[in-house]
């Protein structure tokens, strides 16, 4: 026994090895059976006791108490991180193919871009959609076809425009490298499992993100730019002022003849030769609505509040209001530097509808995020409300006390992405480069917002251009299918073998049971993700395993047939046999890294599988086979292969 004993030892430590990485998988699966219950129960009794309660409200509700269940008990996230993962298309989640605005980033690196240059590029991007050519070269054509040399937007003047354009092509081959490395970090602080960031061609970008139930969250942060800037809100004199002209102008009056009017009062007064004083309490009900939104266009849809210069809009108003805002004749009175901005989150009104605060700011910034070197979500003590802390770098520091001393008692709106998520006053002069941003609803959207300012702006803008999610049903079912024709294909290779090879076939069909142990316990060490293709290649790794048992076995008969001993022949089986069966499988295994290098996610998930198998079925036919046959042969069981 002692020559067996080295590779028992092996052996039983590759057992032990393969138990020890597979346990998370077994603790993992017991933690989604007890909170599966756990929930089950939970939905039962919230639908109990508020029958009244919404599909989205008993939802939210669900999340949380799922949350404190995980929180509570830390193995939930060690067992889930270390567990064997499962791809897209085994566990369900997003697809997401997202594509760099090139455009958008020619604009934005452009020095002083005129109406000329707006004109072109917008060509170029009308021509760049119905063509293969790059925006980059359709744009430098289209300007070289003007006259116009490129050097009046980018570089400096003594750059030529082939320079130009090499240097315009770097930056957008730098913008989606990028804006890489961006969403794989702000994914990885998001907390998704094994996600797949793999670029597409010259422009496009595509993630994977397996077990992602809240889609529109995901997105949101795949494509959020983190425009963070700090902007004055215009003092309520001025921003009434400026409201009454945009309502004007709605209502068609001419602006010189225009006066102040008071809209907060029940007997509205309105401007201009146009509009007669009317008094609502006079009209008949049914009349009352019509006739002042035919007089007052603007405040019939943004309403105004008393002793604010805030308005509130109904959501299904937004788009309305959003879009009047856009006309060119309200633009014009709103000039250079005023803007009206939403913010982030509605209020929920009485009724139960959303309404959205409006409010008018500076167009211009005062700060912008750039400077923030850190952000951190937290629960403030004194209100309990989420909020994130920002710390600024020394430039921003000094600017920032500037703002916030300089505008004492005054509001600043905290703007991300053109939308408000808060606007207080500032009470004192803010020094330390020390501040926060509240409004959030919970930690978990706080924590959104805090991974979006730490990762980064995206260096330009990025569309979503295809999406596609999987259910996690469809996911239970292919890895039932996947499961399945792995455990037929097995029974099917292990009944062959033993009608074929008697005994020896057995031995071939126990050493299998290992190849498969092991691959799953590697798989799991490695930390790699089991996909539909993966266990392709698992069905193709026991036909692997058993092919070199096959060579072995073919190579005994023919040596039995000379008259040998039982010993030599499985001596001669083994060693005759070994060079055919490493060609094969090495020959495979650099296929494998070849598809592996080269291919995409499912590709890469069938070959990363394949190349593990490899590995594991030599050590099954060429270690724990051996070891049997040796052992057989030691005790004097009587061996057959046919």
């Amino acid at each position: 026994m002692k020559v067996f004993t080295f590779r028992i030892v092996i052996i039983t430590a590759f057992i032990l090895l393969s138990v020890y990485l597979l346990y998370p998988t077994y603790v993992d699966h017991q933690n989604t059976v007890r909170l599966t219950e756990i929930l089950e129960k939970a939905r039962l009794n919230v639908q109990k006791y508020h029958p009244d309660w919404t599909p989205f409200q008993v939802e939210h509700r669900m999340k949380q108490i799922e949350d404190s269940v995980k929180g509570l008990d830390p193995s939930y996230a060690s067992a889930r991180a270390k567990r064997v993962k499962l791809g897209l298309d085994l566990q369900g989640g997003m697809r997401v193919v997202l594509e760099v605005n090139t455009v958008k980033l020619l604009d934005k690196v452009a020095k002083n871009p005129d109406n000329v240059f707006k004109q072109v590029l917008a060509d170029a991007e009308k021509d760049a959609a119905l063509s293969d050519e790059n925006v980059i070269d359709l744009f430098a054509r289209k300007m070289k076809e003007k006259g116009v040399r490129l050097s009046r937007y980018y570089g400096t003047v003594r750059d030529d425009d082939k320079k130009i354009i090499d240097q315009l092509k770097k930056d957008a081959e730098d913008a989606v490298t990028r804006a890489m490395e961006i969403i794989r970090n702000r994914i990885d602080q998001y907390g998704v499992s094994e996600p797949s960031i793999q670029r597409q061609g010259a422009r496009r970008i595509v993630v994977e993100l397996p077990g992602v139930a809240r889609e529109e969250e995901a997105k949101n942060l795949l494509q959020g730019t983190a425009l963070l800037e700090f902007r004055l809100v215009k003092e309520p004199q001025q921003a009434i002022a400026i409201m009454q002209k945009v309502d004007d102008v709605l209502a068609g009056v001419d602006l010189k003849d225009t006066t102040k009017t008071d809209t907060t009062n029940a007997t509205v007064k309105t401007a201009g030769k146009n509009r007669d004083t009317v008094n609502y309490d006079k009209l008949p009900e049914n009349k009352r609505r019509e006739v002042f939104e035919k007089n007052h266009p603007f405040f019939s849809l943004a309403i105004t509040q008393q002793n604010s210069a805030d308005l509130l809009v109904l959501e299904e108003n937004k788009a309305k209001v959003q879009m009047l805002l856009n006309r060119p004749d309200v633009q014009a009175i709103l000039g250079d530097n005023s803007e009206f901005l939403f913010e982030a989150k509605p209020y929920t009104g009485q009724d139960g509808k959303k309404v959205f605060p409006l409010i008018l700011v500076n167009k211009k910034a005062e700060l912008t995020g750039g400077v923030i070197t850190n952000a951190q979500a937290n629960i403030d003590q004194t209100t309990s409300g989420a909020v994130v802390s920002m710390e600024m770098n020394s430039e921003g520091s000094s600017e920032w006390a500037r703002i916030t001393g300089a505008n004492i008692n005054k509001r600043i709106a905290i703007v991300l992405d053109n939308l408000i998520f808060s606007a207080p006053n500032v009470k004192n002069k803010i020094t330390g480069g020390r501040s926060q941003i509240d409004g959030m609803k919970n930690m978990e959207e706080a924590k959104l917002l805090e991974i979006v300012l730490k990762a980064g702006a995206l260096p330009a803008p990025v569309n979503i251009i295809e999406e596609r999610t999987v259910g996690p049903s469809l996911g239970q079912d292919s890895i039932n299918s996947g499961l399945f024709s792995a455990f037929l294909g097995y029974i099917l290779i292990a009944a062959f073998m033993i009608f074929y090879y008697r005994r020896s076939g057995f031995v071939a069909a126990v050493a299998l049971i290992f190849v498969v142990f092991f691959l799953f316990g590697l798989m799991a060490g490695f930390k790699a993700t089991l996909t539909l293709p993966g266990i392709a290649g698992i069905i193709l790794t026991m036909a692997m395993a058993i092919d070199a048992n096959v060579l072995i076995y073919e190579r005994m008969r023919e040596e039995l047939a000379t008259g040998k001993t039982m010993k030599a022949v499985v001596e001669a089986g083994f060693s005759k046999a070994f060079s055919a069966i490493i060609d094969s499988n090495v020959t495979t295994f650099f296929t494998g890294i070849i598809l592996y290098q080269f291919g995409t996610g499912p590709v890469q998930g069938f070959a990363l599988t394949l190349m593990i198998g490899i590995v594991t079925s030599l050590f099954g036919t060429l270690v724990i086979a051996r070891l049997i046959f040796d052992y057989m042969l030691y005790k004097g069981i009587k061996i057959t292969v046919e």
